[in-house]
């Protein structure tokens, strides 16, 4: 990107009314508003071109940006950390088991007790359902009562790095692929997308990436196909928030239990695996329970029931049915690979190769996109702030 784009596109952001976005969180997509979403896509592209032009973004001299993972990630947990490095933050990861939480240690004091000097916090939260964005709220709330009681300099911004309703960063990451793909992101309205069940020989996936694609494409002018066997329903209030965004006239929202009928004309397929609702309420209280015998029987039972739809794969003969047989296949990664990570999965083999590059670029987005929601809240004056960022030009790399 040269710098005569990069300054084309932080004067755009004058125009866009994002001032509730700054000392604020970002947990849900469809709690913001569409400048706010736009506006998060462009300070994206923006620090992603003043990399590009080895121009140091660092807004912060010192401080701390904290991440408490309480699953598995790749991507997230290092998208996280670059995107935090990139505006000059430290990051220290929370460990709950060397903590004093297991000896009792309240949500409020934890919260306060790693915040005293940091910034910003990054919160993945997805395994239990009813249970992650509750915590993060709690989190929210005591960081916020630390600041107005003067024990916390500064309120911490939150980040949601996925939880049990939505996965902001992963399908922010998905639409700013999309906007550079299709060239802009009026080039979305009216593209058909397919978010779609595949089968998977695991289960227990959460729900937070479908949700999250139906909860923000729609917003975005698409057609949204949502396809699952019989069952493998999402929550209800996801899928009405769907709904309501094409009765507010955006995108248009279409469920059926044909995966094939989901692929017909689509420009973009994402075949994901995610356990029913139902599964996900039952598997909470288990896990809460520390019913170690009933989640073997449970996951034993679901896995039976995954293989009635073995069928539900992306392939080759599926991918024909897209418009002109070339659509863009997206996943949020890792794939559930046929013949290569498991022995039938979610996705042939040659649709994943074919389509291998695209998906690392997909998941390359998401550094810009984390940096660019702490940016936003952060910086009280964005548009000067960028401005003195490319007027200084300070390199990133000297050597």
């Amino acid at each position: 990107m040269e710098k005569a784009e990069i300054a084309n596109r932080i004067e755009s952001l004058a125009s866009k009314s994002i001032e509730k976005m700054y000392l604020n969180d970002f947990l849900l997509t469809w709690d913001k508003s569409m400048d706010e979403l736009e506006s998060v896509f462009a300070v994206a592209e923006i620090l992603r071109g003043l990399r590009g032009q080895n121009i140091s973004p660092r807004i912060f001299d010192s401080g701390l940006a904290v991440s408490i993972f309480r699953d598995n990630s790749t991507r997230t947990r290092f998208s996280f950390a670059s995107a935090c490095n990139l505006l000059g933050l430290t990051i220290q990861d929370l460990d709950e088991e060397k903590s004093q939480i297991a000896h009792g240690e309240t949500v409020r004091e934890t919260a306060n007790m790693i915040s005293f000097l940091a910034d910003v916090i990054g919160i993945r939260d997805d395994m239990y359902l009813g249970a992650g964005h509750t915590y993060m709220k709690e989190v929210a709330e005591s960081v916020e009562q630390g600041h107005q009681e003067g024990v916390l300099p500064q309120r911490p911004t939150l980040v949601n790095l996925q939880c049990d309703i939505d996965h902001p960063t992963q399908t922010m990451s998905d639409a700013l692929h999309l906007i550079n793909h299709f060239g802009g992101i009026e080039q979305l309205k009216g593209r058909k997308i397919a978010m779609t069940w595949a089968y998977s020989p695991s289960y227990g996936k959460p729900l937070s990436v479908p949700q999250g694609v139906i909860g923000l494409m729609t917003r975005l002018g698409m057609e949204v196909r949502f396809a699952h066997p019989e069952g493998y329903n999402v929550m209800p209030e996801v899928v009405d928030i769907a709904k309501n965004n094409c009765d507010e006239g955006s995108g248009s929202f279409i469920q059926t239990d044909s995966m094939a009928e989901a692929f017909e004309g689509a420009d973009i397929v994402y075949p994901k695996s995610w356990a029913p609702f139902s599964v996900m309420e039952k598997r909470t209280e288990l896990l809460r329970a520390q019913d170690h015998g009933g989640l073997k029987d449970l996951e034993k039972q679901c896995l039976e029931n995954n293989r009635k739809f073995i069928d539900w794969e992306c392939t080759e003969e599926l991918m024909r049915k897209t418009n002109d047989g070339k659509a863009l296949y997206m996943h949020c990664l890792p794939a559930d690979i046929t013949g290569v990570s498991c022995q039938r999965g979610e996705v042939e083999a040659s649709v994943f190769d074919r389509y291998r590059v695209p998906q690392y670029i997909q998941a390359g987005y998401k550094p810009y996109i984390i940096a660019a929601m702490i940016f936003l809240a952060k910086t009280k004056q964005p548009v000067e702030a960028l401005k003195k960022i490319t007027d200084g030009a300070n390199p990133r790399f000297t050597g």
